[in-house]
C-alpha cells in the first residue's frame, strides 16, 4: 500500500518554534510511514525540517516589525503584489504536482492572516480537487488572545467550510482551546487534542553545563540574556553556564553580549542538542515558548520563564503561569526583569522536586500521526446503508 501523502504548510515570521514544531510532527509522521512534503515560507534555518522529509521553500517573508501586519522579503523590501502571486503559484504549483492525502496548515485561519492571499486561494483550490484531501489546520495549546473584532466569528466560518479537522497540540487537563478560543464550541466536533509536542527523553550524559540561557531563535531575547549575565555575580557558584541566542539576534547585540560575558559563561548561537544539555543541566533560564517549555517538561530541569509580552503578547504569560501553578516553574514577569529579580528568581527554582511527575501528555508529533491515520481509515470505510 503507498504511504499516504501529507502537504505540511509552514510560515514563520519572527521566530522558529512553529517552524520546529511543525518539523517534530513531520518527522513523526515520515516514522508513522507517512510520505511529507513541507512547505516553508520564512527564511531558510539550517536543520529545519529534518533529513528524509522532501522540502519546498517559497520566496522568504518575514515580518516587517510593526506588529505582524505586514511582510518584507529577505533583502528587508516589503512583499508586494507581484510577489504574493509569485508565492501562491509557487504554493498551488507544489499542491498540484503532490496530489496530497491530506493538507496541514499551521496556524491559519486562527493565525497567519497576513498570508492569506496564499491560502485562501489553496483552500479554494482544494475544495474544487477530486479526489479532494483532507484538511487540518494544526495548531499550539494557547491561542494569542487581544484579537480584532470579528476576527474569531471568521475564523470558525473558515474552519466550517474548509477544514475537516483542529489538531490542538496540547492536553486539555492543561489548557483547553476555549480558554484563549472563546467560540471554540462551535467548531468543537473538529478539535483533537495531540498533546504537546515534546522531543524525545533525552539520554543520559555528562553535564556540559549546570545553567543553560536560552532565547528561543533570538529575534527579541537580548534583554533576557543580559539580564542573566548580570546577575550572575550575585548568585552562588552553579557551575559553567551555557547561553544560547538563538540564530536571529543581531550580530551587534552578539557582539556585545558577548564582552559582558565573563569567562565561566560560554555564548553560543544555536546548539542543535539542546534538548540533551537540558537532561543534564541544574536550571534553565529561558522565555517560556512552545518548543522551549516543552523541552524543559522532558528533561525534567528546573526552571525560570520570562514570558515574552512585548506587544500585547499572551500566550507565553499564561503558559509560564499555569507551569507556577503546577510547581514546574518559576515565573518573572518581562515587565520587571532585572538582574535583582533573577537573583530572587533562581533561588526558589532550585529547590523545585525534578522528579516530579509531569501531568501532561507529551508525546503530541506521535499521537498527531494516528490522529490522521484515523481519519483517513474513517474516510475509506464504506458509507453505512
Amino acid at each position: 500500500m503507498a504511504s499516504p501523502k501529507v502537504l505540511f504548510y509552514v510560515q514563520h515570521l519572527l521566530g522558529i518554534g512553529h517552524l520546529a514544531r511543525a518539523s517534530r510532527i513531520a518527522a513523526a509522521l515520515v516514522a508513522e510511514g507517512f510520505s511529507v512534503t513541507m512547505v516553508t515560507g520564512g527564511l531558510p534555518l539550517d536543520g529545519f525540517p529534518a533529513k528524509g522529509i522532501d522540502h519546498v521553500q517559497l520566496e522568504p517573508a518575514v515580518t516587517a516589525g510593526d506588529g505582524f501586519s505586514r511582510l518584507k522579503d529577505a533583502a528587508g523590501n516589503p512583499v508586494d503584489a507581484a510577489a504574493e502571486a509569485r508565492r501562491r503559484e509557487q504554493l498551488l504549483a507544489v499542491f498540484r504536482a503532490r496530489q496530497p492525502d491530506i493538507v496541514i496548515i499551521e496556524a491559519f485561519p486562527f493565525g497567519r492572516r497576513q498570508v492569506r492571499f496564499e491560502l485562501v486561494p489553496l483552500l479554494e483550490e482544494i475544495g474544487r480537487s477530486r479526489p479532494r484531501p483532507l484538511v487540518f489546520t494544526s495548531v499550539r495549546d494557547i491561542l494569542q488572545e487581544n484579537r480584532k473584532p470579528g476576527r474569531d466569528e471568521e475564523t470558525v466560518a473558515l474552519v466550517k467550510s474548509h477544514f475537516d479537522g483542529v489538531l490542538v497540540h496540547g492536553d486539555p487537563n492543561f489548557v483547553r482551546l476555549e480558554e484563549t478560543f472563546p467560540l471554540a464550541g462551535e467548531i468543537a466536533d473538529k478539535v483533537s487534542y495531540t498533546g504537546l509536542v515534546a522531543p524525545p527523553a533525552p539520554e543520559w550524559r555528562e553535564a556540559e553545563f549546570e545553567v543553560i540561557v536560552s532565547a528561543g531563535g533570538g529575534a527579541v531575547g537580548a534583554r533576557l540574556i543580559e539580564a542573566a549575565i548580570a546577575a550572575y555575580p550575585g548568585l552562588p557558584p552553579l557551575g559553567r553556564w551555557c547561553v544560547i541566542t538563538g540564530p536571529n539576534l543581531d550580530q551587534a547585540e552578539m557582539d556585545r553580549l558577548t564582552r559582558m560575558a565573563p569567562p565561566e559563561i560560554e555564548i553560543l548561537r544555536f546548539r542543535k542538542d539542546f534538548p540533551g544539555l537540558l537532561g543534564q543541566a541544574r536550571l534553565s533560564l529561558s522565555q517560556a515558548g512552545y518548543n522551549t517549555v516543552c523541552d524543559i517538561l522532558r528533561a525534567r530541569c528546573r526552571a525560570v520563564l520570562i514570558p515574552f509580552a512585548a506587544g500585547g503578547e499572551t500566550e507565553q504569560t499564561t503558559r509560564a503561569e499555569k507551569l507556577q501553578a503546577l510547581s514546574l516553574a518559576v515565573s518573572v514577569d518581562e515587565a520587571t526583569l532585572s538582574p535583582e529579580a533573577l537573583v530572587e528568581a533562581i533561588p526558589a527554582a532550585l529547590v523545585l522536586d525534578p522528579e516530579k511527575e509531569v501531568p501532561l501528555r507529551l508525546d503530541g508529533a506521535h499521537r498527531t500521526a494516528l490522529i490522521l491515520r484515523d481519519f483517513l481509515e474513517a474516510r475509506a470505510l464504506p458509507a453505512s446503508p
